[in-house]
């Protein structure tokens, strides 16, 4: 089968003579899939209970006709105006306690009754119509998952989650520590979700609440897959993530329970920012798929989160597609296939921009569409073999993001980001791991800011380094367990023993501190004794700064502060983590090919030779600026 290649389609924004005019563009870009309905419940269902198939039908024909496959979504994502009329309790209501109208789309309490009833009824009445359909290659459930509601229906729910979680009164107040500050709850009529109060909110409730969030938003979702598997047992199912830190969705939970790990990527930075940016979410979706199949289901052919909305560079399009298909993506989708005219996204870049097919950009869409056909499907087991993991756990990220912190600069995702960037610019291939998995098959695993810990991971991390590995915890790690309570006896708390060390005292920094050889240090600094370690940088001065304390096999490397990329990559090469990569020089090695990427304007010498699959023409060890190369091996 070949890697897919298409975009969202949104027939229902067009007049009908343009169906057949976007058939025939698509097939000379090379599109053979695309999605269709995430956004068109109101011209499916117009009234309860009232279908109106036939536009749906014609584009499907279409479609098929034209050899293109569908990704047919169910549209819950967006419900109609005439069941926000119907049901004004099922609209969402912020912290704040406001009620938010109809408008924009994801308006909705997922724990209304109302509108889980509405999402399957439209979802039946979607695949008792579709299942047989020519055109039909997997479902889309939803989109985008992740708008939370604070109304007295999500608390319902909230409080029925909370009674599975702790079991009783007594463990969710523990948990909780509501005797701080006269929280105590003496009945779970009490608890509603975390609202908008006078002050600081309980940060264990907040974090529970996005772990009910993820776990309700789950239920919605697997109420729709189990009915599509039950009327289409063939076709997979998925939804598409979106990597956002409002999104309260556990990514490890979740990516075993759909049948296709799908993801929208939209970098926020531009340039050789966004190449990187690109490689870390393409290396943290493929370890979220765990060796099972994934895909790019949407990014742009421009920038539309940076500081202004612009046109990515030329061969940018192509050179962002090809690092998620690098990291075994089956594919490369967009949003979307038409630029709108219209509406709340009508300045989103699409395949098809406003000016037409005769841009700039419809050429490199149908360049990319050409190439894609000459690279060979990736297999379903994993593609890209790495040795050196970053934790990424959701949750800690959630925690880091609550209320109290002693610093407000405090950014799990940038810390992680740095961690997965210095190692790509160093060419060192790295995937992602949950604290709990298995890491004995890693040389090295980097722990960025991992507030929250287990005692159970704790261990793990520990038996880890004794039995060889090479641990670098960054700042803030280890600190509190997983309801947010701060592990007594001094910092790190539980990381403690295993890095030797015991930190007294955390001091944020408000101005730069240089430290020798290693650059300059933000954010973060903290009076560190050493228990079993060694300094092997200190602050000026004169306390530890970053630690290595050996133990049992391996080595337990410590940093108390906020480095720059240059002061990181010195730590990791002191580690043994030293690549011979090329800033801006990519190089993805799969099993029985190679990708080789040039991100940067000049020409660049690449550990790669033989026959490109893109070209036909040999590779001799050099890439054009901007060049990429896919070669066998």
């Amino acid at each position: 089968m070949p890697l897919w290649y298409g975009g969202d389609h949104n027939p229902e924004q067009w007049p009908e003579e343009v169906w057949a005019e976007d058939v025939a563009l698509m097939r000379r870009a090379g599109v053979n899939l695309v999605t269709v309905g995430v956004f068109s419940w109101s011209r499916l269902e117009p009234s309860e209970g009232r279908y109106t198939f036939g536009w749906l039908d014609r584009v499907l024909d279409l479609l098929a006709d034209g050899g293109i496959r569908v990704d047919l979504a169910v549209p819950t994502a967006s419900p109609p105006p005439w069941f926000s009329l119907a049901h004004p309790d099922a609209l969402t209501v912020t912290r704040d306690g406001v009620r938010l109208t109809h408008g924009s789309r994801d308006t909705y309490c997922v724990s209304a009754p109302a509108y889980r009833e509405a999402s399957l009824r439209v979802t039946r009445a979607l695949g008792e119509r579709y299942r047989d359909h020519p055109a039909l290659a997997m479902w889309h459930v939803h989109n985008e998952y992740g708008t939370p509601c604070h109304c007295d229906q999500a608390g319902a729910a909230f409080r029925t989650w909370l009674r599975e979680r702790h079991g009783g009164l007594d463990a969710l107040n523990d948990a909780w520590t509501t005797a701080f500050w006269g929280q105590h709850y003496s009945d779970w009529a009490q608890i509603t979700p975390p609202r908008a109060t006078q002050y600081l909110p309980n940060p264990a409730q907040a974090l529970d609440f996005r772990r009910f969030v993820s776990e309700e938003m789950l239920a919605h979702f697997r109420e729709q897959r189990d009915l599509l598997r039950e009327l289409t047992p063939e076709v997979p199912v998925t939804t598409n993530y979106v990597l956002a830190g409002w999104a309260s969705i556990d990514h490890w939970k979740w990516s075993r329970e759909v049948d296709l790990v799908a993801v929208d990527h939209y970098p926020s930075g531009q340039g050789m920012a966004a190449a990187e940016q690109t490689a870390f979410a393409a290396d943290l979706v493929r370890s979220w798929a765990g060796g099972r199949p994934w895909l790019l289901m949407e990014q742009a052919t421009g920038y539309v989160l940076g500081p202004r909305m612009s046109p990515k560079e030329p061969g940018e399009i192509a050179r962002h597609s090809l690092q998620h298909v690098a990291r075994g993506s089956k594919g490369v989708m967009f949003f979307q296939w038409r630029a709108s005219r219209g509406g709340a996204e009508q300045w989103h870049p699409g395949m098809l921009p406003h000016t037409g097919p005769d841009s700039r950009v419809f050429r490199e869409v149908c360049d990319l569409g050409e190439a894609l056909e000459r690279i060979p499907t990736p297999p379903d087991e994993p593609v890209v073999e790495a040795e050196v993991a970053i934790l990424w756990d959701e949750e800690a990220w959630w925690a880091v993001q609550g209320p109290g912190l002693p610093s407000a600069e405090i950014d799990y995702l940038a810390a992680a980001e740095q961690a997965h960037r210095v190692l790509w610019r160093q060419g060192v291939a790295a995937c992602f791991a949950h604290p709990s998995h298995d890491l004995s098959a890693y040389r090295a695993v980097l722990v960025p800011s991992l507030y929250l810990i287990s005692d159970e991971a704790a261990r793990g991390l520990r038996a880890y380094v004794e039995g060889g590995g090479t641990l670098v915890v960054s700042f803030f790690s280890g600190i509190a367990d997983e309801h947010t309570r701060i592990r007594l006896g001094g910092y790190p708390g539980a990381l403690r023993e295993t890095l030797g060390i015991r930190v007294e005292e955390f001091h944020p920094l408000a101005e730069t501190v240089e430290l020798p050889e290693y650059g300059r240090a933000t954010v973060w600094s903290e009076i560190v004794h050493l228990d079993g370690a060694e300094a092997i940088a200190r602050y000026p001065g004169g306390g530890p700064a970053v630690t290595r304390h050996r133990l049992g096999g391996g080595t337990a490397w410590y940093v108390s502060t906020r480095l720059d990329d240059r002061g990181y990559a010195r730590v990791l090469a002191h580690a043994g983590l030293a690549g011979g990569g090329v800033p801006g020089v990519e190089v993805v090695r799969q099993r029985d090919r190679v990708f080789a990427l040039n991100h940067t304007g000049d020409e660049q010498h690449v550990p790669v030779h033989g026959t490109d699959l893109i070209t036909g023409k040999p590779v001799g060890g050099r890439l054009d600026p901007g060049g990429y190369v896919v070669v066998p091996v």
